[in-house]
């Protein structure tokens, strides 16, 4: 063979090697599966294309190419280690649409009850969701929803001013579950009773009297188990719904399995004939499943927009450790066993679950450009397996004496996610179904980076951390906003660090074991340089043990820093607006360091005495911060150790109405070591989400001249002090922050504690009254009433003491 014919050779061989590098398959809604799955002849169904692609060269990655229009899935499309390295790509962003749904094809009539039309539905199964026109439709439901101006808990919570036992407000009132012929198979939604997340429960049928007959004034439901911090059911804030006889409300449905009939009530101007109708078939659209020993690699999904996967609000019921969480390990997009694998570029549009679920074993997954909104469940979740951590703990009160405890720091396995980035997202409008759920979740997992995202209009946090297992985490150049909007006592960013170190006696554990916070992290976790706003909670809530936090150059809007017992935080160079450090129920040595921060009130401690006294200092440092307001609120914690070294004065932002808090006088600043910080690059800032996205009301600095605290209320009581505290008060004590509570506080040798009161206690009832006001305690104090009996709030669980006579 000559030379040229060698040379021949391998441009043929080169060219067939192109060839299979560049092979793509197609598909359209055209298309048929008959077809060969090129670009002139596409198949229908992105299965035969995942059958096809494995077919494809095995030396090289296959591409699969969708068309636009919309696919109804006819069921999960699985992805296994033998599509490694494939690509499904939608042709144009966004406008091939996979839906876990079908479109129903209905022949309307005016049904009997007026305003309502009726159908005949082919389908044999429990119809989830209804969306016309594209858009979600609520079941029929009591009380109907809310969407009145300024009304956040809207969609789905009841928002009526009546309390339980009012019939014109109350779900559960018996003369209206009466009017239920059939409830079985209806949903009862409710909040917690301290508006900690929610709860739901599924109708069974009428309870059953002592007699064994089914009381029509009263259900009988299972559920209830979607918290982890279990509680009654809110009074107020409940619904019903999937009730025939509350279909009373434009857009609201009803489909009755039994006689296979959709009923729906359109709204006005509404043509339900001409609408395009569909019904919600699957949870889940794509699954990638793999294992630690087989992974799923390299598999990028780009371009689509996701719609119509089942709610799951029953599902979610594994408790996460000792977080107040419960969760369903499933997402409209689900991820285990994953390495190295992307998602971007894609939206996700009013989807029943989580969005995006990563379970167990996963590294380095890639989700970028995505648009979540209208989600019922969470927007993107990364949650180990319980089997990854030693030494685990699955309720609030589950202690283990330290000797008892494993020891051996790090995870057990290696089925946790690590090292996966979010980058470039908006995550809006989660939680519809779900209250316990945030935008981000974060649980036994290590290295999760979360960077120029925007996060806003949630019902609880927009990120959570659940514990320390296992650290690592970097959240920076964020935007979070309008959080905690249908719940309580929670912030913009949470996190709880009940690990295995934490519990009772957590002062000499420390003490003895001043690694042991570190037991469960490999690093610590760090938020950096984002901007955060919450109105109904704290900016920054780190809870229960939250510990090994850096937190710096954060701008901080509206609810302040709050750090609540842990160890060894460091929060330097924040700057925050008309708030300040909430230092709850530190412990001794806790290593914490506050320093170099712009402050504009005065700290806001809660049960700081609780395991310090009056006079023991505060972390390991907080000092060298700058008061922008009276020196007489830099000066209100000296005794503690605090701020000596810090300075406080006037300051000048250059132009906080578009959200510019670049500090001016910054001669002021260099005086404790603060430097600006960018303002203009928090959240995304791809040219398609920077169009669409929201930003926060910027507040106007509040720059005062005069101190302006609020003055404590207290009693003297047998050589004990009692002080009123009300609502983000109660927060230390883990009670509801619409309560109201005295706490005590008295030396060792006070007489009240030979009574069975206890140094820290809460009184929230005295001779079975609730404390309601700052001067509920007056007529005890000035003996015109006597004490008989009190209830107290120790360790979130209430005790009764008497008094005698």
């Amino acid at each position: 063979m000559t030379r040229t014919h060698r040379l021949m050779g391998l441009g043929i061989f080169l060219m067939s090697l192109t060839s299979c590098m560049s092979r793509s398959i197609y598909v359209s809604t055209e298309g048929s599966d008959d077809n060969d799955g090129t670009e002139q002849h596409p198949l229908a169904t992105l299965q035969k294309a995942q059958e096809l692609a494995r077919h494809t060269c095995p030396l090289l990655d296959a591409q699969v190419i969708v068309e636009d229009g919309i696919y109804y899935l006819p069921e999960m499309l699985t992805l296994t280690h033998e599509d490694n390295g494939c690509t499904f790509r939608a042709r144009h962003p966004q406008q091939a649409i996979l839906s876990g749904g079908m479109q129903l094809h209905l022949a309307w009539k005016i049904s009997q009850q007026p305003g309502v039309y009726e159908a005949q539905v082919e389908t044999g199964d429990t119809i989830d969701q209804l969306y016309v026109g594209g858009r979600r439709k609520p079941m029929a439901r009591y009380p109907n929803r809310t969407n009145a101006p300024g009304c956040n808990v809207y969609d789905v919570w009841n928002l009526g001013d009546g309390e339980m036992g009012n019939p014109e407000l109350d779900a559960l009132y018996p003369s209206r579950i009466a009017t239920w012929k059939n409830p079985q198979g209806g949903y009862i939604h409710a909040m917690h009773n301290y508006l900690w997340g929610d709860m739901h429960w599924r109708i069974t049928g009428n309870a059953l009297d002592e007699n064994g007959i089914p009381d029509s004034t009263r259900l009988a439901y299972e559920g209830g188990w979607q918290n982890n911090r279990p509680a009654p059911m809110h009074p107020k804030f409940r619904f019903v719904e999937n009730l025939r006889e509350e279909l009373d409300a434009p857009g609201e449905w009803y489909h009755d399995l039994t006689n296979h009939t959709l009923y729906y009530m359109p709204e006005e101007g509404e043509d339900i004939t001409q609408a395009t109708v569909e019904a919600v078939r699957l949870k889940c659209l794509i699954a990638l499943k793999g294992s630690e020993e087989k992974p799923v690699r390299k598999i990028h999904i780009e371009g689509f927009t996701f719609r119509h996967a089942a709610r799951t609000f029953m599902d979610n019921r594994e408790p996460l450790l000792r977080s107040d969480w419960t969760v369903y390990r499933g997402g409209a997009i689900l991820y285990q066993g994953a390495e190295d694998c992307q998602l971007c570029d894609c939206d996700f549009d009013q989807l029943g679950g989580n969005t995006i679920f990563a379970d167990g074993y996963n590294r380095g997954l890639i989700f970028r450009g995505c648009y979540i909104h209208d989600s019922g469940a969470n927007g993107i979740a990364f949650v180990g397996d319980t089997a990854s951590v030693r030494h685990p703990l699955f309720t609030y009160g589950g202690y283990t004496p330290f000797d008892l405890t494993d020891t051996i720091p790090g995870p057990r396995s290696n089925a946790y996610p690590r090292e996966c980035l979010v980058e470039e997202c908006i995550i809006t409008h989660t939680g519809r179904d779900e209250k316990q759920t945030a935008p981000i979740q974060i649980s036994m997992a290590y290295g999760i980076h979360v960077n120029h995202c925007s996060i806003y209009n949630v019902p609880r946090a927009g990120i959570n951390i659940s514990e320390g297992t296992f650290g690592g985490h970097v959240i920076e150049n964020c935007d979070i906003f309008e959080t905690v909007l249908e719940t309580g006592d929670h912030g913009s960013f949470n996190s709880w660090g009940r690990d295995r170190f934490w519990g009772n006696d957590m002062a000499r554990y420390h003490i003895e074991h001043p690694e042991a916070y570190r037991m469960d992290m490999l690093d610590r976790n760090i938020l950096h340089h984002n901007r955060w706003r919450c109105d109904h909670g704290w900016d920054i809530d780190l809870d229960d043990g939250s510990s090994y936090y850096l937190i710096y150059d954060n701008l901080l809007l509206h609810g302040g820093l709050k750090m609540r017992e842990g160890f060894h935080r460091t929060a330097f160079n924040n700057l925050i607006i008309n708030n300040s450090l909430h230092p709850h129920v530190w412990m001794p040595q806790s290593g914490d360091v506050v320093t170099h921060n712009v402050v504009m009130s005065a700290y806001r401690p809660a049960a700081m005495t609780s395991e310090l006294s009056d006079s023991d200092p505060w972390g390991e440092r907080v000092d060298s911060n700058y008061f922008a307001c009276p020196d007489t609120e830099r000066m209100q914690f000296l005794r503690n150790g605090c701020d000596s070294a810090s300075v406080s004065g006037v300051l000048q932002f250059a132009n906080p109405a578009e959200g510019d808090y670049t500090i001016t006088n910054t001669e002021e600043t260099d005086r404790i070591g603060f430097h600006n910080f960018r303002m203009d690059d928090f959240g995304v800032t791809l040219p398609r989400l920077r169009a669409i996205v929201r930003h926060p009301e910027f507040p106007v600095p509040n720059v005062r001249h005069v101190a302006q605290t609020e003055e404590a209320v207290t009693y003297p009581w047998e050589g004990a002090t009692l002080t009123y505290l009300h609502g983000e008060q109660l927060s230390a004590f883990g009670m509801d922050l619409s309560a109201q509570a005295l706490a005590v506080s008295c030396p060792k040798d006070c007489k009240v504690l030979q009574t069975g009161v206890r140094h820290g206690d809460l009184i929230i009832r005295v001779n079975g009254k609730d404390v309601d006001s700052p001067q509920f305690f007056q007529p005890f104090a000035e003996g015109k009433e006597a004490i008989r009996s009190i209830i107290v709030k120790r360790n979130q669980q209430e005790l009764e003491i008497s008094m005698g006579e």
